[in-house]
């Protein structure tokens, strides 16, 4: 994980769009205008890992926006493993600049000092004097034309291990994810808590998680537990980004997440960015709405409910949902049961042959509109060799597919197939 720190209007949401190849980060000239975290995936040279756009460094100000962005930054620098320290060559060393350097070198991180703006010769010179804030050699690049990003790159890289996956352990790994407070811990004490002899820990593979071998009742899991595991030194300050950071990890080790949701508050908007988290991600999901126990019930209570969370989950509404008491053990195994189901669907194969047959009938009752008296024919369909199920179907005008058509094609594959609780991915190509 990479966070790029630095005061406002130095330019880290360029780089940041430029890292993650898209211009996902607001640019402007008025300083503060990064306010909220943003995530993005990154690669080089075959490494992959997250990038997050912090918002500007700014100490002892009035600014209630600017207070909460200081405090968010320094979440960032302690949950992250390398920093990148993002200065303007154009305005020297500032003052604030100053402060995120004292902070930098308090922290053990890895930090890779970056210069920005350097488009000439005389620029280059001026980066010089950066030496003097004590963070090693800066390196010089523009984020706007990209100069210079390679070389920082490799530097960025150099230690990150490429993981190899050990086959011993090819189980489900199913991660409990959600808000604090929304009974995490209580739900994994109430899976594992019962007969400790059976509970193998096995060393996390970061350094905020601890992976819990469940044997129970039939199912072999890994549990990715991340509730209640790491010091929590400044959780005080931020819970909403500092679960929102937790999440990120966990999300992209599993195969399958739990998002746990409070009952008495329903679905709200912080679990819904982690709920887009995990289909960004292209991992199962399973709905837990958690403390039904405090719920005052009428007939029609669970289902409107459901109706409820599927209207804010649209347009995938495929998930399955469970109403569960961590407390009073309520619906504990159907959790389990539909955990299994969701990363057996992720692990779905079709074979060509059957889903050609499939295509030949969908088309047939539904063939892809016309555009501008051009018929697009599709001619052959298959699963990709992905982790998360993507299919591709070949056709003579890819271009002239829209969106209601991909949709159309996505339900009736899950009508055809069971991918309930799975992100599915479908791409038009060129026959």
């Amino acid at each position: 994980m990479v966070a790029i720190v630095g005061r406002p209007n130095v330019g880290k949401s360029t780089l940041f769009n430029r890292l993650v190849g898209r211009k996902q980060a607001i640019v402007d000239e008025i300083a503060g205008v990064t306010r909220d975290r943003i995530y993005g995936k990154s690669d080089w040279n075959g490494k992959e890992f997250s990038v997050i756009d912090t918002g500007g460094y700014i100490r002892n100000s009035e600014d209630i926006f600017e207070e909460e962005i200081r405090k968010q930054v320094e979440l960032a620098v302690e949950e992250a493993d390398v920093i990148m320290f993002l200065v303007d060559v154009t305005a020297g060393i500032t003052e604030m600049d100053n402060e995120v350097a004292i902070l930098l070198r308090r922290s053990s991180k890895r930090v890779v000092l970056v210069v920005n703006k350097v488009d000439n010769s005389m620029r280059n010179q001026d980066a010089y004097e950066f030496y003097s804030l004590g963070l090693g050699e800066p390196f010089c690049i523009s984020s706007t034309s990209g100069s210079g990003t390679g070389d920082l790159l490799d530097e960025v890289v150099k230690t990150f291990v490429i993981e190899e996956e050990k086959e011993e352990l090819e189980i489900p790994r199913i991660a409990v994810v959600g808000r604090p407070n929304v009974g995490k811990s209580s739900l994994i004490n109430a899976l594992v808590g019962e007969e400790r002899n059976i509970v193998t820990p096995i060393a996390g593979t970061t350094r905020d998680s601890i992976d819990t071998r469940y044997t129970k009742f039939g199912h072999d899991f890994l549990i990715i537990d991340t509730a209640g595991v790491r010091r929590k030194t400044k959780v005080s300050e931020d819970l909403e980004f500092y679960s929102v950071m937790r999440s990120i990890r966990s999300i992209e080790s599993a195969d399958v997440c739990l998002l746990l949701v409070d009952a008495t508050l329903g679905l709200e908007a912080q679990d819904m960015n982690i709920f887009n988290l995990i289909i960004k991600n292209r991992k199962g999901v399973v709905l837990v709405v958690n403390k039904w126990d405090l719920v005052e019930k009428e007939t029609q209570t669970m289902k409107d409910y459901t109706e409820l969370i599927s209207k804010r989950l649209a347009p995938f509404q495929d998930v399955p949902i469970v109403f569960t008491s961590a407390i009073t053990k309520q619906r504990i195994h159907k959790i389990l049961e539909e955990a299994q189901r969701v990363s057996d669907n992720r692990r779905r194969k079709i074979a060509t042959s059957k889903l050609n047959d499939f295509v030949e009938e969908v088309v047939g009752i539904y063939p892809p509109p016309s555009h501008k008296g051009k018929i697009v024919k599709i001619k052959y369909a298959t699963q990709l060799p992905t982790y998360a199920p993507s299919f591709a179907f070949f056709c003579n005008l890819p271009q002239y597919v829209k969106e209601p058509y991909k949709r159309y094609i996505e339900n009736k594959l899950r009508e055809h197939y069971d991918f309930c609780g799975v992100p599915i991915q479908i791409f038009f190509r060129p026959k």
